[in-house]
């Protein structure tokens, strides 16, 4: 599995967490895999970093206003959408 399909089954998962009301775990599990995925992002474009920071601070803001269902449609189909179209390159 490349790097970028395990982001991308890594982000699914997290986004299940959350829909199934594991905020916490889908939190720390969150972390980690943004920390992962920083290192992917930080020799791409500036436009794919912009784009990046963007869809991070979507995330965080559905993260502080606990809208846990968005926050997953943002793992699930935003994240993975720019996954793949910026490091599948």
């Amino acid at each position: 599995m490349s790097r970028v399909e395990s982001f991308v089954v890594d982000s699914q998962q997290c986004a299940a967490l959350f829909r199934l009301g594991r905020d916490v775990e889908a939190g720390l599990v969150m972390i980690e895999l943004i920390a992962a995925m920083q290192a992917s992002f930080d020799p791409m474009p500036q436009v794919t970093q912009q784009q990046w920071v963007l869809l991070l601070g979507q995330m965080f803001e559905c993260q502080e206003a606990q809208n846990w269902l968005a926050l997953a449609d943002y793992l699930e189909y935003e994240l993975v959408r720019l996954l793949r179209d910026s490091l599948s390159i």
